[in-house]
């Protein structure tokens, strides 16, 4: 069996040496050849030293910085697999490490035996989707298609929202009252409240803050206070 050639990336020196020692247990299938604090060393050493796989912590100098290196790795070097190291199961982070390109995900606290097998598993392409991950990635993908039919179904609201409705809708939200939007209009504000029933009939809402706040969530009107 060839030796396993690792490189450890992770911004605490203690949890770099626990894992080295850890596995110089198995000097028969693994060699530690270097380890990193940051990403930026991680993608560095992964160039030169060129190693089978990368144990890469997600958050180091940045949230992301390890997620970032995975990319990196991935694109130049597509032949090095990456393990993402977390500390905690957080949903985001693991799916934007598969998305850079990450083989597997490892929870520090795991055991060696573990951590070994997770290494093995990638070097020889036999890692299955573990039903955990399988279901993170499901419940991520439900999010997205979410988000679409929201962007879907607001947008063919805006399309049906008249140029009057349409000012009245930017000053609300821009978070001009009813007195103050009637002003602007040199109308009644009884007019006003009038046509923003007509818009919550339209968004299927019963409260402006809710149509504001669909707004907000899909970035309609972004640009309006620049």
């Amino acid at each position: 069996m060839n030796l396993i050639r690792l490189v450890i990336v992770d911004d605490m020196e203690e949890i770099r040496e626990h894992l080295r020692e850890e596995l110089s247990v198995f000097t028969d299938q693994i060699q530690v050849l270097a380890t990193a604090s940051n990403g930026s060393e991680g993608v560095r050493l992964a160039g030169e030293l060129h190693p089978d796989v990368v144990l890469m912590d997600i958050q180091m100098d940045t949230r992301t910085d390890g997620i970032w290196a995975i990319r990196q790795i991935h694109e130049q070097h597509p032949g090095i697999k990456c393990i993402a190291l977390t500390i905690h199961e957080d949903d985001e982070f693991i799916f934007q490490s598969y998305l850079a390109g990450a083989s597997d995900y490892i929870i520090k606290t795991r055991s060696i035996e573990s951590i070994v097998h997770s290494i093995r598993a990638v070097v020889d392409n036999r890692l299955l989707l573990r039903p955990e991950v399988g279901k993170k990635l499901i419940d991520e993908y439900q999010k997205i298609q979410e988000n679409e039919a929201r962007v879907r179904e607001t947008m063919q609201v805006m399309l049906r929202i008249n140029t009057t409705e349409y000012e009245i809708l930017k000053m609300a939200y821009m978070g001009m009252s009813y007195r103050q939007i009637a002003q602007q209009r040199y109308v009644e504000e009884t007019t006003i409240r009038s046509q923003i029933n007509h818009i919550l009939k339209k968004f299927n809402q019963k409260r402006m803050k809710d149509v504001i706040h669909q707004l907000q969530e899909l970035r309609i009107f972004d640009d309006v206070n620049r």
